[in-house]
């Protein structure tokens, strides 16, 4: 048990601070002799070491913001607390003469909103190409428990000298080798699937996300949370080859001196090659772009590749995860194979009229189920500019909500 005192109570007086400035913590704000030893309460700041060169053996920071998942590792044991609950600390403070607090072991605990996507992941749509999907999908990057060299300070506070082996690390960085180490062991059990066929593996099996909880929606998680053991067998591919990619940069309007560069393919014209449109990339989601009370009437064409029984007949089901009023259509819509590596083409029709109060995003999905696999693939109509990396709805006031980064 340790006294508690508020930051705001205790300035360095003699340094020219007071309350005011002390309340954030800021370096050499806090007087060291009313603050050693003590647990102090302080309004939100990054500054990280003024309570550790004080001498104090923790804190508690008061935080008036939603984005829990972005904090990183500290100098000494913390508590975070939303604005309610450092007002209630607050008053007992003042309201005590000896006011005290106990340093407790950490605990782990359930969050019914999980998996949520951290609000500091960057969202859709794309801005390069508004029929790419931005992000493709979600995977684990909030507070991950990473390998870290003993060498390198585990948190930015001046004066900790822990070396450890492992660290709590956020972000892309986080996601990456996930979805990287997926990869390469959806390869390693099939070496002839290309780049296009593994993503396709990843993207068509994953766990659907809440769009009630990431208002964003597909444009926050993408087609959904990684799911790796599905992905092993995922029964269809959508693949593409070399020529399907050198063909999309064509229809992005690089010269082919610069696609040569790119891609070491030596092309005379990108003439010879635009042949098809660029929604029409064997891509596993179907994204649209519109404009408020625009008519639309796209049509998308995509071939998929048997990588499961030999023989198997795929039915396409269609689900909408939000009111849209779109108006889908499959054809064929049951797909019969007869060997494994055939390779079958249908179309997506869509249409719908997109009113101005409508969501920005209208959503649904393409199941192709054949009892065994339920290959899916976002279907999304957007209509607006990029949206805004807002926090999760609902999501808890504690650091231990478990968030996501988009990869």
């Amino acid at each position: 048990m340790y006294p508690l005192v508020y930051a705001g109570d205790v300035p360095n007086i003699a340094a020219g601070f007071n309350g005011s400035s002390s309340r954030f913590c800021i370096n050499n704000s806090l007087d060291k002799n009313l603050v050693q030893g003590k647990i102090i309460l302080f309004d939100f700041s990054w500054t990280g070491d003024a309570e550790m060169l004080a001498g104090a053996v923790g804190y508690i920071m008061g935080y008036h913001g939603q984005d829990f998942e972005r904090f990183p590792s500290f100098g000494l044991p913390v508590s975070i607390v939303n604005s309610d609950q450092a007002n209630s600390i607050l008053q007992y403070i003042r309201s005590t003469r000896n006011a005290t607090a106990i340093i407790m072991k950490s605990e782990d605990v359930s969050n019914p909103f999980s998996p949520y996507v951290a609000s500091s992941s960057s969202r859709g749509p794309n801005s390069v190409n508004t029929n790419i999907l931005k992000p493709d999908l979600t995977a684990p990057g909030v507070r991950i428990l990473a390998a870290w060299p003993p060498l390198s300070p585990i948190s930015e506070a001046e004066g900790d000298h822990r070396e450890v082996r492992f660290n709590m690390i956020s972000g892309t960085s986080m996601a990456c080798p996930h979805v990287s180490g997926i990869a390469a062991y959806i390869k390693s059990f099939n070496p002839t699937w290309s780049p296009a066929a593994i993503k396709s593996a990843l993207m068509t099996t994953v766990s659907l996300m809440s769009a009630r909880i990431n208002t964003d929606a597909e444009f926050a998680y993408g087609a959904g949370y990684l799911n790796p053991m599905k992905a092993m067998r995922p029964g269809l591919v959508y693949d593409a080859n070399e020529v399907d990619y050198v063909t999309f940069l064509c229809h992005q309007n690089y010269s082919t001196h610069y696609i040569r560069i790119i891609t070491d393919v030596n092309i005379s014209s990108c003439s010879e090659l635009m042949i098809k449109k660029t929604k029409d990339l064997n891509y596993p989601a179907f994204v649209i772009p519109t404009t408020h009370n625009e008519v639309i009437d796209f049509n998308f064409s995509r071939t998929v590749t048997n990588v499961g029984s030999a023989t198997s007949t795929y039915r396409a089901l269609i689900t909408q995860t939000l009111v849209s009023g779109l108006r889908i259509q499959v054809e064929p819509n049951v797909l019969h194979f007869e060997e494994y590596g055939q390779k079958l083409s249908f179309k997506v029709s869509v249409q719908a009229t997109i009113q101005k109060q409508d969501n920005p995003i209208v959503s649904g999905g393409l199941i192709w189920d054949d009892g065994v696999h339920q290959v899916r693939s976002p279907i999304v109509v957007h209509h607006g500019g990029v949206t805004t990396c807002k926090a999760p709805v609902q999501a808890p006031h504690r650091l231990d909500a478990d968030g996501l980064t988009p990869h």
